[in-house]
């Protein structure tokens, strides 16, 4: 196999335990981590060298204005690369408010299809929105991984905004549809990936290697996506062979081991229904995420109690399943 710097060998990827690993974990591929984390925490990293600023202008086939990495990355003003694509955007949501509220655009774009890290927040009930907001608010919604770092912000960020803030937010995500926006691939083997603050990327010219009992979201294009965070571009979901069809059997049955399908509460479609979310066509590791946070007790509120029982018989596998199949779904 070839070696590439940073990369996880396919041994590594299929995570054969190795001493000094916590047994008891939630998935790591889930969270945007190759490994579990370490049973004692390593000592915090020195922070990477400062980069001189890169001021080259890059631009996308479509777009009429070209941004510098910095406008794009921009944490209060981040590039709006094609403007039509949606509605005029609240402050808020375009600008964010100094100094911790971060503009939504940045991490969940401005068209809210959001990246497997962070989340799709287009198109959700707008009282769930504004619910889920308070939860982060309140600090009742966290990772069962606490390496994931972009929850804190959340919570920063939720902590920072105001009702009206909140609400026009909101509104402005939820007046506009999901569409198709991850390709499901069923798959035994994947290309080797790094990753970047959470974000799985294939590495060129590296050999693939075995998937194993896992999901690997990565983006149809990396360049496009992590450099230049093209909107426009989606996400390829790797997901073992047979799980598309294992999940579905959960989904519609319950499968002997949750007491409703996952139907009867989210919509025959999965498309949400009143104040509960969508789940057809979303990130699959997004997905998995919050059922492990809400089986594990890191994420509660009224929804999430509903969800316990449902959630209770559940192993990694079946988690895997179900989000394998809604991901396969049409919005």
């Amino acid at each position: 196999m070839k070696k590439s710097g940073g990369l996880v060998t396919g041994a590594l990827a299929l995570f054969i335990a190795v001493p000094g690993w916590a047994a008891d974990v939630p998935p790591p591929w889930a969270y945007g981590f190759h490994m579990p984390p370490p049973a004692t925490p390593a000592p915090a990293a020195a922070p990477a060298p400062a980069q001189a600023p890169d001021p080259a202008l890059y631009g996308l086939p479509g777009a009429k204005e070209k941004f510098t990495r910095a406008q794009i990355a921009n944490r209060f003003g981040p590039a709006d690369w094609f403007p039509g694509d949606h509605p005029t955007m609240p402050d808020v949501v375009a600008r964010g408010r100094q100094p911790d509220v971060f503009a939504c655009a940045l991490c969940h774009y401005p068209n809210g299809r959001g990246r497997p890290e962070n989340a799709p927040i287009v198109g959700l009930p707008e009282a769930y929105f504004i619910e889920q907001l308070e939860r982060f608010r309140n600090d009742e919604r966290k990772s069962a991984d606490p390496r994931k770092a972009n929850t804190g912000v959340m919570a920063t960020i939720a902590k920072g905004m105001t009702e009206e803030e909140m609400k026009v937010t909101a509104a402005y995500y939820g007046s506009m549809k999901f569409t198709r926006w991850v390709k499901v691939v069923e798959t035994d083997s994947v290309p080797q990936t790094t990753t970047s603050v959470g974000l799985f990327l294939p590495v060129a010219g590296a050999d693939k290697e075995p998937l194993g009992q896992r999901i690997l979201e990565v983006p149809a294009d990396v360049e496009a996506v992590e450099k230049l965070r093209n909107p426009r571009v989606g996400f390829v979901a790797y997901v073992p062979r047979g799980s598309v069809r294992k999940g579905k059997a959960l989904v519609l049955t319950g499968g002997g081991k949750s007491p409703l399908p996952c139907g009867a509460c989210h919509g025959p479609d999965l498309k949400g229904m009143l104040n509960i979310p969508a789940i057809a066509g979303r990130s699959p590791s997004y997905l998995v995420r919050q059922m492990v946070d809400m089986k594990t007790g890191h994420r509660v509120g009224q929804g999430t109690e509903l969800m316990k029982p449902v959630l209770a018989n559940l192993n990694d596998d079946d988690m895997l399943a179900i989000a394998a199949y809604t991901a396969s779904l049409k919005p």
